[in-house]
C-alpha cells in the first residue's frame, strides 16, 4: 500500500522577502541565513540582477553584500544606478554590509578612501545615536570588521550612526530613513549582539512580521513543480541522503508517478547503503524506484587517479552518463523523460558559485552543472533552502526521521575520502573503519548533534607493532563536525573514550590500517571534506 505524505501549511498569498544582492563576499550566504532564522525569506541575487516590478515583487527590503574589492566608476553605472534608482522610487529599504555600505555611501556622495588603511578582525566602536539601527548594540561595541578600503566623509543627506578608531565612519544612514550602511558584519558570530542590527533593518525599518518558517514553501514548491514539469516525466537521482529523499516526495506529491527515481550504486558507497536505500523508498510507496549497478564503470574510469578535483570530475561525468544511458532504457517502457530531479540545496549552488558571477568557487561537484550534450532540464525543488530547512519540510511532509536524521553523504561518495588512487581494495579498508565508527559514535548522546562523522584514508604509511611484529601500514583520519548548514562547521568534542575506543577497533580490527588520529580543524579554515 502506497504510504501518503500529510501536508500542513498556512495559507499561501504573495511571498513577502528581503533581497540579497551578492557583490562576492564571503559572508553572503550568513546574511540571507540570519534572516531566515528572525522569520523572513531572504533570496540571494547577483549584483547585475536587474531589480524591475517582476524582481522586486513582494519585495519590503534589500541587502547589499560585502565583497572582495573597491568600489569603482563602473560599479556607481548601469545596472547598479538602475537598481538604486528604482529602490528609491519605490521607498524600498537599503541596508549596505561592508562593500555594500561603501557602494551605498559613494552612490550618494560620499568620499572614498581606498586602501592603506585596513581595519580586520574585532573593533570596538563609538555609537553616535542609540536610537537608530544599531539600537541593540552596546556603546564601545566589539564588532568584526574585514576592509582596508572607508568612508571617510559623509553628504549632508547623510548621518554617521557609529564611528570606529580614528573617527572612521562605520555607520550611517539617511535622513528619509531608507538607507543604511554598517562597515562591519553583523551576520557574523564575532558581532556580539550583530543580529539586532538585522533585526532591527527587518523589522523596524521594512516592516516584516517575521512569521515566514520552512514550511511555508511546501504548497509553493509543489506548485511550481506541477507548472514546471506539465505533464512531461521527471528521472531522479536518488541516493537517499536527506536532500534528494526530500526532493524526491515533493516531486512525486507534484507528479505522481509520472517521477522514476534511479539509484546508481558507483560501488563507492558505505557499507549497506544500497540495500538499505531500495527498503526506504520501498516503505514510502516508490513504484518506480530503479536500481543501476555501474560500481565496475565508476571503478574502471577512476583507475590511476589520484587528483581529487579529477576524481569529482569523471564521477560527475560517469553519473551523468549512466543516466542518459539509463533514460533511454526506460523510455522504451515509459516514454520520454524531459527533466532531471536533484536534491540541490542552497549552500550546494554557494559553493558552486551558482547565486551569481562574483561568488567564488569553493566546490566543483555539486550536481548543478551539466554539459551540453545532457540533454534533460534539471528540476531542483531545494535549491533555495538550507540543510536543516529541507529536514523541516521533511517532517512536515511526514518523512520516516530515521532518513531525516541520515548524515550527508558527498556526491563523489568515498572517492574524496581516500588520498590517492581509489581501488576495491582502499574501498574495503575505508568501509570496515567507517562501520566500526558509526558503531562507536552511536552509543554517544552527541550523535544527534553531529553533522557528519566519518573516517579518511590517507596516502601514507607510518610503523607500528602489531604483537612482536613491525607494520607498515596505512594511516586513518577520524573527522567529527557539527554544523547547522555545512557553510560553517565546528570540530565535535565527543566524550574522549568513545574515540578512543573507535580508534583503537579500527587499528586492530581493520586490516591495513595501524595509525589512527583525529581531525581538529573547524570549516574555515579548512572544508568538511578532506579531498
Amino acid at each position: 500500500m502506497e504510504r501518503t505524505f500529510p501536508v500542513r501549511v498556512r495559507p499561501m498569498g504573495a511571498r513577502e522577502r528581503v533581497l540579497v544582492l551578492d557583490f562576492g563576499g564571503q559572508y553572503t550566504h550568513l546574511i540571507a541565513r540570519r534572516c531566515r532564522e528572525l522569520g523572513v525569506y531572504a533570496e540571494i541575487v547577483p549584483q547585475d540582477r536587474r531589480l524591475d516590478e517582476d524582481a522586486l515583487h513582494g519585495v519590503k527590503g534589500v541587502i547589499l553584500s560585502g565583497g572582495p574589492r573597491t568600489v569603482t566608476e563602473q560599479d556607481l553605472m548601469g545596472v547598479t544606478a538602475e537598481n538604486l534608482g528604482e529602490l528609491r522610487k519605490r521607498q524600498i529599504p537599503i541596508l549596505g554590509i561592508c562593500f555594500g555600505h561603501q557602494l551605498l555611501a559613494v552612490a550618494h556622495g560620499a568620499e572614498l578612501a581606498p586602501g592603506g588603511n585596513p581595519e580586520y578582525g574585532n573593533t570596538r566602536i563609538r555609537l553616535l545615536d542609540e536610537s537608530s539601527i544599531l539600537r541593540g548594540l552596546e556603546d564601545g561595541q566589539t564588532v568584526w570588521m574585514s576592509h582596508s578600503d572607508e568612508v571617510r566623509s559623509l553628504p549632508d543627506d547623510l548621518k554617521a550612526l557609529a564611528l570606529s578608531r580614528d573617527d572612521r565612519i562605520a555607520a550611517f544612514q539617511s535622513d528619509d530613513g531608507l538607507i543604511y550602511g554598517v562597515q562591519f558584519h553583523p551576520e557574523v558570530a564575532h558581532t556580539p549582539n550583530g543580529r539586532s542590527v538585522l533585526r532591527s533593518f527587518l523589522f523596524d525599518i521594512c516592516g516584516f512580521d517575521g512569521g515566514w518558517t520552512p514550511e511555508d514553501e511546501v504548497e509553493a514548491i509543489i506548485r511550481w513543480v506541477s507548472e514546471e514539469v506539465g505533464d512531461e516525466q521527471v528521472l531522479m537521482g536518488t541516493s537517499g541522503g536527506v536532500d534528494s529523499t526530500v526532493a524526491a516526495v515533493l516531486i512525486k506529491m507534484a507528479i505522481g508517478e509520472r517521477l522514476h527515481c534511479v539509484f546508481v550504486d558507483n560501488g563507492l558507497l558505505r557499507e549497506g547503503e544500497r540495500e538499505d536505500v531500495q527498503s526506504a523508498f520501498r516503505e514510502m510507496g516508490f513504484e518506480n524506484f530503479h536500481v543501476v549497478d555501474a560500481s565496475d564503470e565508476f571503478l574502471s574510469a577512476l583507475e590511476g587517479i589520484e587528483d581529487p578535483e579529477e576524481k569529482r570530475r569523471i564521477i560527475a561525468e560517469t553519473f551523468i552518463r549512466v543516466f542518459e544511458r539509463k533514460a533511454k532504457e526506460l523510455e522504451e517502457t515509459y516514454g520520454p523523460f524531459t527533466f532531471l530531479g536533484q536534491g540541490t540545496i542552497y549552500p550546494d549552488r554557494v559553493e558552486s558559485a551558482a547565486t551569481g558571477k562574483a561568488t567564488a568557487v569553493i566546490k566543483s561537484h555539486h550536481n548543478v552543472r551539466l554539459p551540453e550534450w545532457m540533454r534533460m532540464r534539471v528540476i531542483e525543488p531545494l535549491r533555495n533552502l538550507y540543510k536543516d530547512e529541507v529536514r523541516r519540510v521533511g517532517a512536515q511532509l511526514g518523512i520516516p526521521d530515521r532518513l531525516l536524521r541520515r548524515q550527508p553523504f558527498p556526491g563523489p561518495s568515498l572517492a574524496i575520502r581516500i588520498g590517492g588512487e581509489v581501488t576495491r581494495e582502499q574501498l574495503r579498508i575505508l568501509r570496515h573503519a567507517d562501520r566500526i565508527l558509526q558503531e562507536e559514535m552511536s552509543k554517544d548522546p552527541i550523535y544527534d548533534r553531529i553533522w557528519q562523522s566519518f573516517c579518511v584514508l590517507l596516502p601514507v604509511r607510518s610503523v607500528g607493532v602489531m604483537g612482536d611484529q613491525r607494520t607498515y601500514q596505512q594511516a586513518c583520519v577520524i573527522r567529527i563536525v557539527e554544523s547547522v548548514d555545512a557553510m560553517t562547521a565546528s570540530v565535535s568534542t565527543p566524550d574522549w573514550e568513545i574515540l578512543l575506543r573507535a580508534a583503537a577497533r579500527i587499528a586492530n580490527e581493520v586490516e591495513g590500517i595501524n595509525r589512527v588520529v583525529y581531525d581538529l580543524t573547524s570549516k574555515p579554515p579548512g572544508t568538511i571534506e578532506w579531498y
